[in-house]
């Protein structure tokens, strides 16, 4: 695809620029994730449906956090506010008149979130600031710092960031998926983000990736547990994540070909996986 993003993705950037410019003192503890940091790594590729999301994800990491500033004073001072959810920070935003909310997540990896069920505990940040998503272990441990600019020719900024690695990427969106299918709350445009980083790296490359993850004391059980996922969810084309993939890629791509490309991709990541495995 080519051409101009949608007008809803080129208000996520601004607002996700707005909140790293707002957590400017904390950048270093900051890790773009999601399907922001998904596009970014993999660029428009060959899939016929355009880059598209409404929100932009960012996941913490403690160790890396100040005292100061506050987070949530920070936040707070660039207009953005507390919703009733965990984690999730809101921004009214206006353009050519038309005025709507934005948002950005906050997230801490779960194994690193402290005690409780859902809020990541911050020391010096208080509660309900972020909130604690099992699978973003491995973006701790996979990422590279990238520029991250604008969609709209008057903005001049632009945050060189650490970016979530695609197979930090791949093993976020495995768990999104699969601890969300079984109650109807997964995302068909999660399974098609998949797909994109199927595609969009060599399939050796990501196994030589995932091998080193897995032997990761703080990724690698999330690691593996998304690696189940996959043969689980996409590698058959009749499985449920296959099957989301081609539902969101419709009616710009034909939906079995999108369901094949998942089976074939998945099933090549995992043999070369588990040739990775052997003595």
């Amino acid at each position: 695809m080519s051409g101009a993003p949608d007008p809803g993705y080129v208000l996520a950037r601004r607002v996700l620029l707005d909140a790293l410019e707002a957590l400017a003192e904390q950048r270093d503890a900051v890790v773009l994730v999601g399907a922001q940091a998904v596009y970014l790594q993999t660029g428009e590729g060959d899939l016929a449906v355009a880059p598209y999301t409404l929100d932009a994800d960012l996941a913490l990491i403690p160790a890396q956090l100040h005292a100061r500033p506050d987070l949530a004073e920070s936040l707070e001072a660039a207009g953005f506010r507390r919703t009733e959810h965990i984690g999730i920070w809101a921004k009214t935003v206006e353009v050519e008149g038309i005025v709507g909310e934005m948002t950005v997540d906050l997230f801490v990896p779960a194994l690193l979130g402290g005690p409780g069920r859902r809020a990541a505990r911050l020391e010096g940040h208080g509660e309900r600031i972020a909130r604690k998503a099992r699978g973003l272990e491995a973006a701790v441990v996979d990422n590279i710092s990238l520029p991250v600019g604008p969609f709209e020719p008057g903005d001049p900024r632009c945050f060189e960031i650490a970016v979530a690695g695609p197979a930090a990427l791949l093993v976020a969106k495995l768990h999104k998926l699969g601890e969300r299918s079984a109650d109807e709350r997964a995302s068909d445009k999660d399974a098609l983000d998949v797909l994109r980083l199927l595609r969009g790296l060599a399939t050796e490359l990501l196994a030589d990736r995932l091998t080193a993850l897995r032997t990761d004391p703080t990724a690698g059980e999330v690691t593996d547990a998304a690696i189940d996922y996959l043969g689980t969810m996409f590698a058959d084309h009749r499985a449920v994540g296959a099957q989301m993939a081609a539902r969101a890629a419709g009616p710009l791509e034909d939906p079995e070909t999108i369901a094949a490309s998942c089976e074939a991709l998945a099933r090549d990541l995992l043999a070369a996986l588990e040739a990775a495995r052997e003595p």
